[in-house]
């Protein structure tokens, strides 16, 4: 007994020492009690809080949650630091009355500002709904007034002595005509590699047909704009304009054409007084001053100093000749006056200027009479010597002088003369800080551009700002065309900044460009002003999408293509824009034909567009259009896609299946006559599937015997025993499109032998091929045929559908 404890006690120390030793599992140190009273609590859990507890546990637990703990530490959670009402606390707990106070002030400011923000976003709301209203009633208005701004009467008749005008389109505005004629015409001028035109002039000169002040104003400011070093078609447009050069180009244009203006409208306001001007037959600026300054100076400035010149004040004289962008006039105004020696300073920078406007030595006499104005001149009373000493030194910023430069032309003519680039003296304005000033400090608002907008334009344009300055255009209606071909012009000249990504909104900033540089997307620009009568003026509209054949898109797409093709799928005038293919083979020629490129081509063309109609579905465009782009292999495919899904179906006048057979039958001669250029597989497909359609036209009539012989023809089944393997061998090379219809095949082959056999059974009819047989003998061959037709059926390696096998053998049971 004691040799057997000894050897239990042996095999349980060897077992115990197996367990704590390779197996590294721990040492299990609960007594049977410790274990007992686990189990009693874990069972009362259990049923207390019912399994639903363990099996979260446990589904929590394969994922190192631990729930008890988690379920403590949420018990932990007190909501007393919510935002709740605050009970009052007894006045003797100073502690808790001061957090009691700080809590109400935190309170009241949330509530305040709550309903402050409530507030603003209400009127910001009502002010975004109003501006949107006033737009609307804007436009409503532009469209029931004419030129005139007065209302149209619908019931007014015109004279029949007056002429009307002629216009390309009831569906285009004569404007539009008239710059669409145009754009035609600068087309033609292209292709046939004539020397590019100036369209800045070219479209001027259009536009002077409309008599139109205002619009001739604007053509003139970009011709002067535009008048500056030719930019080189590689280099980015923001970048070319960021150059010293260019930008001291635009300064100069843009002053050239404001002093240009007001030489003018001085010459106007001679012409207007002419008694009181006494401006006499002598030519010149210093005349011409002192003609306007007799007018203009009647009991009006005080405060002159340093005497007349001719009975005229000396500074006003000086001002307006410079004004007027004579500086040799300035000149002779100062010697006239015998006022050399006391401004010799100014004198010398005058001469310097009329000289060479880029003297070296400019800038030092400048720093000379910048002296000179803050020494004497700065407080001076008479308003214009001020402004000349501060023009010609480049001084005093700040000051506006609205004494003298009391309109926007002068304002801008004013700050203009002060624009320096790379200047190293802080007196001066940053062109492009000046340009961020116009268009974001100023804005819209404050030049009341919607009531001017030729004032806003000019004031951008002038100032280099061309992108925005077309795109404010753009939204007036009434100036929308202009704007359009003002764009076209600049894009020429590369002048216009474009996007990189033309799916980009109509005007945007890059990032990457100097502030406040915008960027105009004329693709858009052209896309939104074609819109309008791009349906029914489908010329015109293509004449415009060539003018991007040189544009491509992050697809590197052509935008011509993209554009026409987008053009043919909205209008579906396809035979229009791209020809249509006659019975012999030659194309007619479309709006495309016109436009004719080495790389861009009409069947380059309808080919892209044909693959997007097959993506959208549209299998019948695209048989046309592949077959412009003489591109068998596709139209075939498709045509076999679309004959199998109908060439089953009984005719019906105006369905899909008589649509198609008409092109069958016209592709067919066509192809069959110039000899298909595709596979033989396809090409025997599109036969069969043609042949196909005239045996399901005579099954749908009952023309059963016509129907066997074609379909003998097709040699598609066995019609006798004899041809069952071929066929069966033959099945392999058949196209997926006839293998498709092949149940309907078989279908109506059976129900035509099942027809002719119930017929001579009943002795209604006795087919040609039966004539010498006898009945019996007529039913055996029919009997043989459908029989013929289920071992067929049975042998052919294609998945028939589930009932097709059925149905044949159960038809031909009942002829038995």
């Amino acid at each position: 007994m004691a040799s057997d404890f000894s050897d239990l006690l042996f095999e349980a120390e060897k077992l115990t020492h197996d367990i704590e030793g390779p197996t590294e599992l721990p040492k299990v140190d609960r007594s049977l009690r410790q274990v007992l009273e686990a189990s009693n609590e874990l069972y009362t859990r259990v049923a207390h809080t019912g399994s639903k507890d363990i099996q979260a546990n446990l589904l929590l637990g394969s994922k190192g949650i631990d729930l008890p703990r988690i379920s403590q530490k949420l018990d932990l959670i007190s909501s007393q630091r919510t935002i709740e009402t605050i009970d009052p606390i007894d006045d003797v707990d100073l502690d808790s009355c001061l957090e009691n106070e700080i809590r109400n002030c935190i309170m009241g400011i949330i509530d305040e500002e709550k309903r402050l923000c409530y507030k603003s976003i209400m009127e910001q709301t009502w002010e975004h709904e109003s501006g949107e209203w006033k737009q609307e009633k804007r436009k409503i208005l532009n469209a029931m007034t004419g030129p005139s701004g007065n209302f149209i009467d619908p019931l007014k008749k015109e004279s029949m002595f007056m002429e009307s005008p002629i216009v390309g389109s009831m569906h285009m505005t004569y404007q539009e005509a008239v710059y669409a004629a145009k754009i035609i015409e600068l087309n033609k001028r292209s292709l046939r590699g004539d020397p590019k035109i100036d369209l800045v002039s070219y479209f001027a000169k259009a536009a002077e047909e409309f008599k139109d002040t205002k619009v001739n104003d604007m053509w003139e400011i970009i011709k002067f704009m535009t008048e500056i070093q030719p930019i080189c078609s590689t280099e980015d447009a923001i970048s070319a304009r960021k150059s010293k050069l260019v930008i001291m180009d635009l300064v100069h244009h843009a002053k050239k054409y404001l002093e240009t203006r007001y030489k003018t409208y001085m010459s106007n306001v001679i012409n207007e007084n002419l008694m009181i001007a006494q401006r006499g037959g002598i030519p010149g600026t210093y005349p011409l001053v002192k003609s306007y300054l007799g007018i203009r100076l009647q009991g009006g400035y005080v405060g002159l100093v340093d005497g007349d010149v001719e009975d005229r004040p000396l500074w006003p004289m000086v001002y307006y000749c410079l004004r007027s962008g004579d500086i040799s006039a300035a000149l002779e105004c100062l010697e006239k006056s015998s006022s050399t020696q006391r401004f010799p300073e100014l004198v010398a920078i005058l001469r310097a200027k009329y000289s060479n406007p880029k003297h070296p030595d400019i800038q030092k006499l400048e720093e000379a009479v910048r002296y000179q104005y803050r020494r004497l001149v700065r407080n001076e009373t008479d308003p214009f010597k001020r402004i000349v000493w501060a023009v010609l030194g480049c001084c005093d910023i700040v000051d506006e002088h609205s004494e003298v430069a009391r309109t926007a032309d002068d304002w801008l003519w004013l700050k203009l003369c002060l624009v320096r680039v790379d200047y190293a003296k802080e007196d001066h304005i940053d062109y492009f800080d000046f340009q961020r000033t116009i268009i974001e400090e100023y804005g819209e608002s404050h030049y009341d551009a919607m009531h001017q907008p030729h004032l806003y334009f000019q004031v951008l344009a002038l100032t280099g700002q061309f992108e925005a300055a077309i795109e404010f255009l753009s939204r007036i209606e009434r100036y929308k065309v202009h704007a359009v071909h003002m764009a076209i012009a600049l894009n020429e000249l590369y002048i216009l900044a474009g996007p990189s990504d033309y799916s980009s909104p109509l005007i945007f900033m890059d990032p990457s460009d100097p502030k406040p540089a915008r960027r105009l997307n004329i693709v858009r620009l052209i896309l939104v002003y074609v819109r309008k009568f791009e349906i029914h003026c489908i010329e015109e509209a293509v004449n415009y999408f060539y003018l991007l054949h040189n544009i491509m898109n992050g697809d590197n797409q052509n935008m011509y293509v993209v554009c026409v093709g987008d053009l043919a799928q909205e209008t579906r005038e396809y035979e229009r824009i791209f020809g249509k293919i006659q019975r012999n083979g030659i194309r007619t020629k479309g709006a495309l034909d016109e436009f004719k490129h080495n790389e861009i081509t009409v069947e380059k063309i309808a080919m892209d567009v044909a693959k997007q109609l097959v993506i959208k579905g549209s299998f019948e465009e695209a048989v046309e259009l592949y077959d412009i782009a003489c591109n068998q292999t596709e139209v075939l495919t498709l045509l076999n896609t679309l004959l199998s899904q109908v060439v089953t179906l009984p005719a019906s006048e105006g369905s899909m299946r008589n649509r198609l057979f008409s092109k069958v039958r016209e592709i067919y001669d066509r192809y069959s006559n110039g000899g298909f250029s595709c596979s033989a597989n396809l090409a025997n497909a599109f036969c069969n599937l043609k042949d196909l359609f005239i045996f399901f036209e005579h099954y749908h009539s009952k023309n059963y015997s016509h129907a066997l012989k074609c379909l003998s023809d097709i040699k598609l089944i066995p019609m006798q025993a004899s041809e069952l393997d071929e066929r069966v061998n033959s099945f392999k090379c058949v196209n997926v499109d006839v293998c498709k219809i092949m149940p309907d095949i078989l279908l109506a082959t059976m129900n035509i032998y099942f027809s002719q056999y119930q017929k001579i059974k009943d002795n209604e009819y006795v087919p040609n091929r039966f004539s010498d047989f006898s009945i019996e003998k007529q039913l055996v061959v029919i009997r043989e045929q459908a029989k013929v037709l289920t071992n067929f059926t049975g042998m052919l390696p294609y998945r028939m559908p589930g009932d097709t096998n059925s149905r044949l053998v159960q038809m031909e049971i009942l002829m038995h």
